[in-house]
């Protein structure tokens, strides 16, 4: 266990460790699905869209539904649609929609009775103020992709919450569930991690691409965490 009483902030991935990522693309896709006459599973169109982002990502800065825009046109692609077929925003359109875990709201509702929370986000300022909505618990920190003008794993992502912060970094401990965006760039900046393991009962990555990354901490889900904070306070 960590002992939560060195850190005054937890900052937080969101989609995948708070929003139910994989649902919300899955129901997000699946009337492009439904129009094509190939078949993919699951398993599939997730491995698929972590391939596309990762590309779309790892290149010169484009906005967050810009990138949505290029997954939803491979996809489509892949699948055997024409362009013509189906509206390429509706992905974008789709993420603020998307709902959290079920234990999110509860746990970060805890979490902010004992430290300030913030935001490290791969997206829009816009994308993720319909999110904010659904996440009904205030954040003491935002840092969007379009903020720092860089896609996470860059350490600079990071950086930029930091410079924004004003905590030192010994006095933060960042919880996401991909170790290949958030917990390998964490470590390599000296910043404590707890992998919240959402996938703990599932085979392979998901939407996310592959990483061997090593957390500080592994929890299978954000209750989990929020008990353990609680523990460490008493």
């Amino acid at each position: 266990m960590l002992d939560f009483r060195q850190f005054d902030v937890i900052t937080f991935d969101c989609y995948g460790t708070l929003i139910d990522w994989e649902t919300g693309l899955l129901n997000a896709l699946r009337p492009l699905r439904a129009m094509s006459s190939r078949t993919l599973s699951d398993h599939e169109v997730l491995e698929a869209y972590a391939a596309m982002e990762t590309a779309l990502e790892s290149g010169e800065y484009m906005s967050y539904r810009d990138v949505l825009r290029g997954v939803a046109e491979g996809m489509a692609r892949r699948l055997g649609v024409r362009a013509d077929q189906f509206d390429a925003d509706s992905l974008a359109n789709s993420l603020p929609s998307w709902p959290p875990f079920p234990d999110t709201i509860d746990s970060l509702r805890r979490l902010k009775e004992h430290k300030k929370l913030a935001i490290i986000s791969n997206t829009d300022d816009d994308l993720f103020a319909g999110t904010s909505r659904v996440l009904a618990v205030p954040f003491d920190w935002v840092t969007t992709a379009q903020q720092a003008r860089s896609y996470k794993p860059s350490r600079n992502n990071f950086e930029t919450a930091m410079a924004k912060m004003k905590v030192p970094k010994e006095r933060i401990v960042h919880a996401a569930q991909s170790r290949f965006h958030d917990i390998a760039p964490a470590r390599a900046l000296g910043i404590a991690c707890v992998w919240v393991n959402r996938r703990h009962d599932q085979d392979g990555e998901g939407a996310t691409a592959p990483s061997n990354a090593k957390p500080d901490l592994e929890v299978p889900d954000l209750k989990t965490l929020a008990d353990q904070v609680e523990a460490s306070a008493r």
